[in-house]
């Protein structure tokens, strides 16, 4: 119940304007002395909650003899117009902000954190895609974005990807990393994707996120070449036979499994 109020909060509505209209839903019609036992808003702010909810078009009201009565919009309804409505409200910033908006090619590193953004960020960059993509995904990574990866290889993309897990993974060129050299690498909790050999992010740790982004050349340039080696090298190791693999130096054996 906490997580549909913080939902329902998020998309404008008060906390208590939340709890009035999850109550209307289970009991209505109702009056508002109903609603006010079933919701625990009080009676002298229930009213003003319901009276909101009717403004913005979430509750209906009936004017009966004895009382008034108060039943929800049904919930599809509902949010088929929130939905419609941040459409054509993003539509019309869109149009309102990109004219304003000057970007500088700095090749400045830019920082942020957060595993919820550093995912989004992934995902405006694999949908910008438009001719190669070049990513290393830990299993989580892979549960997130696969959908996306699949609809942008679908289009035409080139992708080249190393899995740090163990989630099965068959778009494009795939590679899975040792787990040795993952954890020599510090890879385990590691996201990275090079778009079209433009921009590149790199993303650290799941409950603690740091993220970098950035357009400069020469970090683009070495994070691709860091990905495309290890592909390269992976595909050379899968076709070493026992007999070789046996002739290197224990240590390095150990990497390669």
């Amino acid at each position: 119940m906490n997580k549909l109020l913080e939902q329902l909060t998020a998309l404008g509505m008060t906390e208590y304007e939340a709890k009035v209209y999850l109550s209307l839903l289970s009991e209505n019609p109702a009056t508002g002395y109903q609603v006010s036992k079933t919701s625990g808003v009080p009676r002298s702010m229930v009213y003003e909650a319901l009276g909101r909810l009717e403004a913005r078009g979430a509750v209906l009201k009936s004017l009966e003899e004895k009382a008034t009565l108060y039943q929800p919009v049904p919930p599809a309804m509902l949010l088929d117009r929130y939905e419609r409505e941040a459409r054509e409200r993003a539509a019309g910033l869109r149009a309102a902000l990109l004219p304003l908006y000057n970007q500088e090619e700095t090749g400045r590193l830019w920082n942020f954190s957060g595993r919820r953004e550093a995912l989004a960020y992934a995902a405006d960059l694999i949908d910008m895609a438009k001719t190669e993509l070049m990513l290393v995904l830990t299993d989580a990574d892979v549960s997130a974005l696969y959908h996306r990866l699949e609809a942008t290889h679908a289009r035409g993309v080139s992708l080249g990807v190393i899995l740090t897990g163990d989630m099965p993974f068959d778009l494009g060129q795939v590679v899975r990393h040792p787990k040795r050299e993952t954890e020599l690498h510090r890879m385990k909790e590691t996201l990275i994707v090079v778009s079209d050999e433009s921009e590149f992010l790199i993303s650290s740790g799941h409950q603690i996120t740091t993220a970098t982004v950035t357009t400069n050349v020469n970090m683009v340039l070495l994070a691709r070449q860091f990905i495309w080696m290890e592909l390269f090298a992976q595909r050379i190791f899968a076709r070493l036979g026992d007999d070789l693999i046996q002739k290197l130096d224990p240590e390095d054996q150990q990497v390669l499994y």
